[in-house]
């Protein structure tokens, strides 16, 4: 668990990342550098649960030694799936993380949803959907790492 206290958003308690894996964690299906590490320091504190469309096949070989949980949704509804994957889980005790349209709802119904721009680029929607944009896959790990970050970026 994950404790947050941040002044005019409230106290957050934080259970589960819940993450993309395509084009937020990864490149071309290819793991991001430091990716592995940061999602393992992670885990040590919140249950970690990666659900993708898996575009490039590689995510279970990919995600192999990380301590989480794949995912990989079949089907045209990918945005009500991840949406139902957090809501099931509980959104007030959920981080999630995103880049695709597909994000979106996810990243709205979570406690704090993480917008994450990398080589594939990050939704317009994903973005509006989210309270956090970030420019890479570490900066956005790296804020449960150094949750104070969360508390500058978040308060008001």
């Amino acid at each position: 668990m994950l404790e947050i206290d941040i002044p005019g958003f409230g106290l957050v308690r934080l259970e589960y990342l819940v993450s993309d894996f395509t084009g937020t964690l990864s490149v071309d299906g290819v793991l991001l550098p430091g990716v592995k590490e940061r999602l393992n320091k992670i885990a040590g504190f919140l249950k970690i649960h990666i659900l993708t469309a898996d575009t490039f096949g590689k995510a279970k070989e990919e995600l192999n030694g990380i301590n989480c949980e794949v995912l990989i949704l079949q089907g045209e509804d990918l945005d009500f799936q991840k949406e139902e994957y957090v809501k099931k889980l509980g959104p007030e005790q959920v981080f999630a993380f995103g880049n695709g349209k597909n994000d979106r709802k996810m990243l709205k119904a979570a406690r704090i949803g993480v917008a994450v721009s990398e080589a594939e680029g990050c939704s317009v929607d994903a973005i509006m959907a989210a309270n956090i944009h970030v420019r890479s896959a570490a900066d956005g790990l790296d804020l449960l790492l150094n949750p104070k970050r969360c508390k500058a970026t978040l308060r008001f």
